[in-house]
Order: C-alpha cells, then sequence, then structure tokens
C-alpha cells in the first residue's frame, strides 16, 4: 500500500462559550457586567477599572471580556480584599435598588423596533444618530421604568472600524464580533436550548436565534441568523448593517419586521404599543395583520387594529432616503403573504404605492408604514413640516398643513452623555430630584449660582482630558497614515488646550458639507495661525463605504491638515464611534454644525456637547432652529438667499468666518487677571439653563407618551373591547361608505351672485347651500370650503377651512350651508371638499376620501 503524503479532513468547528470562573464572592461584579447599565453609571465603571487598570483599557472597557481576562489568581486576591468587596457592594446595592422597582402600569406598554441600537462601543450594533437616538431610548425607558421592549439585530460584523491610508482614502475594516465576550446573554426556550425562531422566506425558512442585551430594567432582544442551519446566502443577514445589496436588505427587514413580531409571539409578549423607529421594520404590521386575521378577521377588521396600536417615527428628511423595491424583488420575498392577510397582490402592492394602481411604482417601506400606523412623527418641528410635505402625496385631498403627521425633538440621554465631572457639579448644586426631573427648567437655573471659575475650571478640565486622550490614542493611527515621524511629534506638541478647540463629528454626507469650513482657506489660515487667538479644528466622522463623495470629504480634509499653515490647527481623528464621540462632546468649546437646510432631521451631537458646557454654532436647522437663544450659542440662518448650492455655500461660509473673527474669538479671548473669560461663562450658563433641559431623553419619552402613546393605546382598547367590537363596527361603516361614495349625489346648489362671478369683497358675508342625496349613509358627509392662497415662494397653502353646518334632514337629503367671508383683499382660490365623518376616526387621513366640487 502506497502511504499518501496528508490525509487530513476539515474540521467542523462549532463554537462554544466558555466563562470565566469567578468566585463568588465577586459574583456580583459578573451581574452587573452582563448589564448594560454599568455604560451609564460611572461609579460601575470606575469600579471595573478600579481593579486593575491596564486590563480594562485592554479589554476596551468591556467588563465582561475584562473579567473573562483577569487571571485566576488576580481574582482570588480581590475576593479576599475588603476594600474591594465593600466597593463592589455599595455599586451593586445602587444597581438592585434600580432594577428591583416593578414597571409603571399606569403607563400603555411598548414595544420598539430599530435596524440599529447605540449602547455603548463595546456592542457593535450601531451606524450614527438612528442608533445612538434608540439606545439613548431605551436607557431612558429604563430610568423612567416603562414597560417596553426593543427588538433589533446582533450583527457579527455590525458596522465597519475605520483607518485611514496614507494618502487620506478611508478604509472600511469589518471585524467579527465574539458574541461570548459581550454583555448579552441567548434566550433559551422551554427546555433551556436555545431558542430559534423560524422566519418564513420564499418556500424556505431562516432560523434565528435570539439574544438579549439588559438595558438596565428593558429587555433588547437581538435576532441572529449566523448560524449552521442556514445556508451561507442567510447567514449573512445579520452580518453587516447597512452592507450588502438590496435583496439582502429586504431580507433584512423581513427579519426585522416579520421575524420581530414571532420573536415576540415566541417569548408571549403583548404590548399596547408597536412602534417602529424608522421605515426598516414596517413589516411588523405585515405579520400582525396575519395574526389578526388568523383569528378569523377580514383584512379590513385587522387593518383597524393594527393602525390603532401602530406609531411610525420617520428620520429622513428626503424621499431619496427612503428603503424602495422593485415589484419582482418584493414579490419573491413576500407573495405568499396577501393570502394570509385576506387580500389581494396587487392590494399589497398599493399599501407602498405613492399612487396606487401605478404598476411601475416601487414598494416603499416608509409609505407601508403610514398606511399601516394611525401616527406618524418627524423628530423636530421642522423636519414635522417637511415630513408633512414629503408623504402628502399619500393622502391626497388634503394639503401638508393639514396631515395629521406630528413631531417629537430628539433629545439625548443624559446619563450617558453628561462627564462624571459635570455630573457632580450639577449633583452638588441642583435639587436632589435632578435625575428623575431633568426636563424641568427651574431646576437648571440652579447653574446660575455656580461661581464662574467653577465652571471654567471644569471645562478646562475636559478640554485636557480630551487632549491627553489623543495625544494617547492617535500618535499609534496617527504614525501609520502619515508616515514622517517627526511630524507627528510636532503634531502632538502644537494640540493646545488653551486654544479654542472646535469639534466636527459626524457621518460623511455630503449634505453635512463638512467642507463649508475649507471654501477660503487663505482667510481660514489668518484665523488658526493668530498667535494672540489660538484656535484648533477636530474633525471626525465616517462616510458610507459606497458613498464616494463622502470619502472624498474626509481624503481633502486630511490633505488641507498637512499643510503647513494647518498642521496641528486641523486635525482629523479617525474611527469615530462612540467613545470619540463622548469624549469630544465633553472636551471641545463649540460644537459646529453646517449641514445644508432643511436636510438635518433633529441631530443630537449638540445636544450631548451643550449637556457638558459646550456652545453650539450650528446652521437654524433640526434641533437647533428651537434650541438656539441669543447670547447662549450661534447661528447661521435658516433662510436662503441663493438657490444655486455653491453661491449660498460661499455666503455661508463667510458668514461662519465673520462670527468667529468678531464674535467667537473675541468673547472666549477677553480674559479677566483670573485667566478667565465671565463673558464666555455668562453663554455657558444660558445655554445650559435656557437650552438644555428641553432636550433630554427624559423630555423625548414622556412627549411620546402625551403626544401618541396614551392616545393610541385608549383608542386601541376601545376598539379591542369585547371582541373586537368596536373595530368591526368601523370597518363595516367604511366598507359601505366606500361602496355608496361615489354615487353620493349632489342635487342642487346656492351660492351668491359674486361668489358665481368669482368677485368678492373683503369683510362681507357670503351663503352658500347644498343638498346632498347621502344614499342612506346616515349623516356620514362632510362638506367644506377650502380657500388657498399661493405665498411669496410660489406654494400654495391653505388660508381657511370653514365647515358646512347641517341645517335640515329629509330622509336621504342633507341640507348644509356655510356663511363665510375672507378678511383679506388679493387673490384666492375656493373649492368644496366633501369627506366621510366620524366621530370614531382618530384623523380625516385614516379614511382618505375626498371629493373636490365647485
Amino acid at each position: 500500500m502506497k502511504i499518501k503524503v496528508s490525509n487530513v479532513n476539515t474540521p467542523n468547528w462549532k463554537e462554544i462559550t466558555v466563562k470565566s470562573s469567578v468566585p463568588a464572592e465577586l459574583e456580583k461584579l459578573s451581574e452587573i457586567a452582563r448589564n448594560i447599565w454599568w455604560s451609564w453609571n460611572y461609579e460601575a465603571t470606575e469600579l471595573f477599572r478600579s481593579l486593575d487598570p491596564i486590563l480594562w483599557k485592554e479589554a476596551g472597557q468591556n467588563p465582561v471580556l475584562f473579567l473573562e481576562h483577569m487571571n485566576f489568581e488576580k481574582l482570588e486576591a480581590l475576593s479576599k480584599d475588603k476594600v474591594v468587596l465593600k466597593r463592589m457592594n455599595d455599586v451593586y446595592a445602587k444597581f438592585r435598588d434600580y432594577m428591583d422597582v416593578k414597571p409603571d402600569k399606569q403607563r400603555p406598554s411598548v414595544a420598539y423596533f430599530s435596524m440599529e441600537y447605540g449602547l455603548n462601543h463595546v456592542l457593535k450594533i450601531y451606524s450614527g444618530g438612528l442608533g445612538v437616538l434608540a439606545g439613548d431610548y431605551l436607557k431612558e425607558a429604563s430610568d423612567s421604568n416603562v414597560d417596553l421592549c426593543a427588538v433589533g439585530f446582533l450583527y457579527r460584523y455590525g458596522y465597519f472600524t475605520q483607518t485611514l491610508a496614507i494618502d487620506g482614502q478611508q478604509i472600511a475594516n469589518y471585524e467579527a464580533q465574539n458574541f461570548g465576550t459581550l454583555p448579552l446573554e441567548r434566550v433559551l426556550d422551554a427546555n433551556n436550548q436555545p431558542l430559534v425562531v423560524d422566519v418564513p422566506y420564499i418556500d424556505y425558512i431562516v432560523h434565528a436565534y435570539v439574544w438579549k442585551v439588559n438595558v438596565g430594567r428593558i429587555s433588547l432582544y437581538l435576532l441572529d441568523t449566523d448560524n449552521e442551519m442556514n445556508s451561507e446566502f442567510d447567514r449573512s443577514i445579520t452580518h453587516q448593517l447597512y452592507g450588502g445589496d438590496w435583496e439582502n436588505r429586504l431580507k433584512q427587514e423581513i427579519l426585522l419586521g416579520i421575524g420581530g413580531i414571532l420573536t415576540l409571539k415566541a417569548l408571549g409578549i403583548k404590548k399596547d404599543i408597536y412602534h417602529c423607529n424608522e421605515g426598516h421594520a414596517a413589516l411588523i404590521n405585515v405579520q400582525r395583520l396575519c395574526d389578526y386575521v388568523a383569528e378569523g378577521l377580514s383584512f379590513d377588521q385587522a387593518i383597524e387594529l393594527v393602525r390603532a396600536s401602530s406609531l411610525y417615527t420617520v428620520h429622513t428628511p428626503v424621499p431619496a432616503g427612503h428603503d424602495y423595491f422593485d415589484e419582482g424583488l418584493f414579490a419573491k420575498y413576500m407573495s405568499a403573504y396577501p393570502a394570509r392577510m385576506g387580500i389581494s397582490w396587487d392590494d399589497l402592492m398599493d399599501l407602498g404605492r405613492n399612487n396606487p394602481g401605478d404598476k411601475g411604482e416601487r414598494f416603499c417601506m416608509s409609505v407601508f408604514a403610514c398606511n399601516a400606523s394611525q401616527e406618524v412623527n418627524g423628530v423636530s418641528w421642522l423636519h414635522g413640516k417637511v415630513s408633512q410635505e414629503m408623504f402628502a402625496s399619500i393622502w391626497k385631498g388634503y394639503f401638508p398643513e393639514e396631515s395629521h403627521v406630528g413631531y417629537v425633538t430628539n433629545g439625548v440621554h443624559f446619563p450617558t452623555w453628561s462627564a462624571r465631572e459635570w455630573k457632580q457639579l450639577y449633583a452638588k448644586y441642583f435639587d436632589e430630584n435632578f435625575l428623575y426631573d431633568q426636563s424641568n427648567p427651574k431646576i437648571w437655573e440652579a447653574i446660575y449660582s455656580v461661581p464662574d471659575e467653577e465652571i471654567w475650571n471644569t471645562r478646562m478640565t475636559m478640554k485636557n482630558k480630551l487632549v491627553d486622550y489623543i495625544r494617547r490614542q492617535f500618535s499609534e493611527t496617527w504614525l501609520k497614515n502619515q508616515g514622517d515621524p517627526s511630524r507627528i511629534v510636532s503634531l502632538m506638541d502644537k494640540i493646545n488646550p488653551n486654544a479654542l478647540l472646535i469639534g466636527f463629528g459626524r457621518r460623511f454626507a455630503t449634505y453635512k458639507r463638512a467642507h463649508l469650513l475649507f471654501t477660503d482657506l487663505d482667510r481660514l489660515a489668518k484665523i488658526v495661525n493668530n498667535p494672540d487667538r489660538p484656535v484648533q479644528f477636530l474633525f471626525t466622522g465616517k462616510a458610507h463605504p459606497h458613498d464616494g463623495a463622502g470619502q472624498g470629504l474626509i481624503k481633502m480634509i486630511i490633505e488641507i491638515s498637512r499643510r503647513p499653515e494647518f498642521l496641528g490647527k486641523i486635525m482629523f481623528l479617525e474611527n469615530y464611534d462612540m467613545q470619540l464621540a463622548r469624549r469630544l462632546v465633553t472636551g471641545v468649546d463649540i460644537w459646529l454644525n453646517t449641514p445644508t437646510r432643511p436636510l438635518e432631521a433633529s441631530g443630537t451631537s449638540g445636544e450631548k456637547a451643550l449637556m457638558n458646557g459646550v456652545l453650539n454654532f450650528s446652521v437654524l436647522d433640526g434641533w437647533w432652529l428651537e434650541g438656539y437663544r441669543e447670547n447662549a450659542g450661534w447661528m447661521l440662518t435658516e433662510k436662503r438667499t441663493y438657490q444655486n448650492q455653491e453661491h449660498q455655500d460661499q455666503l455661508d461660509a463667510a458668514t461662519l468666518y465673520s462670527v468667529l473673527e468678531t464674535q467667537i474669538l473675541p468673547l472666549y479671548y477677553d480674559k479677566n487677571e483670573d485667566g478667565y473669560s465671565e463673558e464666555w461663562v455668562k453663554y455657558i450658563k444660558n445655554s445650559i439653563a435656557q437650552i438644555a433641559p428641553h432636550y433630554t431623553m427624559k423630555r423625548q419619552l414622556d412627549d411620546y407618551y402625551e403626544k401618541f402613546y396614551t392616545k393610541l393605546a385608549k383608542r386601541f382598547q376601545a376598539l379591542n373591547a369585547n371582541g373586537y367590537e368596536k373595530a368591526k363596527e368601523l370597518a363595516a361603516w367604511k366598507e359601505e361608505v366606500a361602496e355608496k361614495w361615489d354615487s353620493i349625489e349632489i342635487v342642487s346648489s346656492e351660492k351668491t351672485e359674486e361668489l358665481l362671478q368669482q368677485s368678492l369683497e373683503s369683510g362681507k358675508d357670503y351663503t352658500t347651500t347644498y343638498v346632498i342625496d347621502e344614499k342612506g349613509l346616515n349623516d356620514a358627509i362632510g362638506i367644506e370650503l377650502v380657500t388657498i392662497h399661493t405665498n411669496a415662494e410660489g406654494k400654495e397653502h391653505v388660508y381657511s377651512v370653514e365647515p358646512f353646518d347641517v341645517i335640515k334632514k329629509e330622509g336621504n337629503l342633507y341640507t348644509f350651508q356655510v356663511k363665510h367671508s375672507l378678511s383679506n383683499a388679493g387673490s384666492f382660490k375656493i373649492a368644496f371638499r366633501m369627506y366621510p365623518k366620524n366621530k370614531d376616526l382618530p384623523h380625516r387621513q385614516d379614511f382618505c376620501y375626498v371629493r373636490w366640487f365647485d
């Protein structure tokens, strides 16, 4: 027999989790480490750091990994250290006092769905603002003790880690997460085996493991398809955040929506309200409709219940930012669902179209979310208005300003984003109930009683910490991508905590206008090289790997920063994540934001900064349009001077330079004999007292309850009662109105001669009368006179809406009459609008039947 050179088969590797052997005396540390609560309670993170500062840094400030990497001898020694044990017990007592409070059952319960969650840099399941907002929301839900759970994905690779090539080109690195070393746990079934959720795809099943992140008192359930039960094509569904092609995106959204509801069903969880954070999760309502229809309801009855318990929050200010799917691709995965919903394929497609019946129009997740949700909201006052315009074509017959689309301005989780030093200062001077009443402006006014020098010293402490962090973290990476060691030494020496530090950190999309500062390099060079008033700019941010223009901006800034006149004055810090963000928003003096108006839906980085005595200088867009106060920050106007964007950019850049030269720098460097600027401190105090209380996540969560959750829950309970009696009744009424709508007849009308001649006098009353045959609908019709005018920008807006009164009824004949007048002279347009009316409708757009006549 001839012996082969080798005989080796391929191993079938299986992932196993090995937990460290933590002594019983230190088990409390493990319990704390497995709950993200530690990330917003500095006593906990300080406890872990104190046990081994070097290992804490090596473990990336991940307490789970930290404990697993600590050798047994060290753990044994700590378990016998009375000082360590007392400190651990003190932190644990605070943790248990917090955790043992039962949820507030007086407020409606909520299931929250989002594609990403930014809880801490350790858990890479976020990319940017949308995720950080969702993470902050869960933390505040925990702090406010509401009954909420959340669903998302456990990404194997998450969003990319950014490095920079020597030429400044962004490099996207995808690094696999080891789930066993993260602050989460597998969800087990009744047999103590990993829970598997089976999600239907075409003619096969995708199997998802379920993991749970404990976010204080809140459970976040994460789906994971990267397992051996799935094909290689489906394992990758949860590999990357916003990765892959449109087919993979659809597969992700099916998993989040349909799989998300199936997960809650498997866990036996039912909530009052189902909240979609962006359109990615819109398909939750497909599965919910299927479930109601499976109970024996018709589609029309089921949609009443689903809508009444659904809220859709949109974060995108332009139609192009929403997800659209070609009918062929959508049908490939969703063709089996219409039969389960009790409708046709065309019916389902039309629910995702602005123009039902238009076969050329793709299925839009956001349109479907609007049609399947009673309530829709934007994320700032301005974005609410933009969203009314953006979605106006869904509810034809009504003008944008008549839309039910509302808003809740985003906020930030104060305990997460406020530095320990500022928390201690607030605790020293503010009311003891401050953390439980963060939105109370009266409490924040106590900042005026804090000595100016203490404010200034706190700011200098944070600036020095930022500078130290930059020197520690970036010297090695800068050596790799800048090459010349002497240049790096020079760069480190030039970072000056006594200079005015201005930060700019965000996603590098072109509308964010990171380039604006560099419009006039000669003028910028004079500003940054003034020896009497030094100023330094810190830039950071990632561009999407497919966004060539955004990557080009990063490259341009790096090239400019290496020019001799800007060396050490303009710096780009790579790999923007939550850890770096926290350093910047606590350490710089000014947070700069220069988006193209009105494309900043909200923005929250500036809100994080203001919690730390950092002043904002921003375009009046998003939250800053509401937040700006004189003598508490600076603004670039929201008003356009030029339609040409390049000309507008040049004007905005000139204004930016001017404000820096004539207002900001003179104010900062107007220092007294004690070495600080009293006027600058006044701005800080004004910013904290007058702006900060309105932009906490506590206020945002309370707004959601006040504006949406509570009224949704009340209406849903009414529809749901007595075997869905009211839902069935309302569905039957809508079906009858829809059937008879086209046959409703205008029998007669009486109008004044002036109205017929289309010439009215201002201030004079006119009477119009209509007799309508409602065809047996029994007072189900309303009529109103709508007057519109054209504004200076050429847009038509509602001037007035005057409802008709029913003054007579004879059988099916209803006589409607209105007395109306116009108080202003000018050019107007008028028309008469008929609509269905029912006291059980939440708003007109819920049953958007409209007939115009003259």
